[in-house]
């Protein structure tokens, strides 16, 4: 179930749910960072029957749908949804980490990008834009994942298609190395992030 305050979710995202998958089928807890309908992580938790995840997101009737989506999967009891804001102090306090997966799929369009008036009139503004380059949310939140997962955690995070090389820098500069997805139309599409070996953290 989807209302105007959250995307509507997209084929290509399945990428991002496959690619996690394979990385940690033994993933007992997750995270899911702009969870916006809950479609990611439901869709994981449904195939980890084991599994324990936590949707946030900055937007309150955002997390209300993805509550709804939960209860109304039979997942209520798996997945807690709850209101955050990844450029707030402390915001990850509570959330109960380390985990062994993360999802991020973060606002990514330029400003000024010229989209569809589907999507621009009709899906909320705060879940696309991020900055004249569209990478604003990625500086924010990507160099604090190294915090939130357990020794063995994987990130998978969506980026936009021509972003890869910029969101991997990104990472790397917080000690996390890359390995990149392509979607179904074979464009780029999701990072999968893990803590890079012997990382001693940025130079002072």
């Amino acid at each position: 179930m989807v209302t105007p305050d959250v995307l509507i979710p997209r084929g290509d995202s399945e990428t991002l749910v496959e690619a996690a998958l394979a990385a940690r089928p033994d993933a007992a807890k997750v995270l899911d960072c702009g969870t916006g309908s809950g479609a990611l992580l439901l869709a994981l938790l449904n195939e980890l029957p084991h599994a324990r995840g936590v949707g946030i997101d900055r937007s309150e009737p955002a997390v209300a749908v993805a509550r709804a989506n939960a209860t109304r999967l039979g997942l209520g009891e798996r997945a807690r949804m709850i209101r955050a804001d990844w450029h707030a102090a402390d915001w990850a306090r509570d959330l109960g980490g380390p985990f062994d997966l993360i999802l991020a799929n973060p606002p990514y369009v330029e400003d000024d990008a010229a989209l569809d008036p589907t999507v621009r009139d009709h899906e909320p503004a705060g879940a696309l834009f991020a900055g004249p380059d569209g990478l604003d949310d990625y500086r924010v939140l990507v160099p604090q994942l190294p915090a939130l997962m357990a020794d063995q955690g994987v990130a998978l995070v969506e980026i936009g298609y021509t972003q890869a090389d910029a969101v991997t820098a990104i990472g790397a500069a917080a000690g996390l190395s890359a390995l990149l997805h392509k979607d179904l139309g074979g464009r780029p599409r999701v990072l999968e992030f893990k803590k890079a070996l012997g990382f001693a953290g940025p130079s002072a």
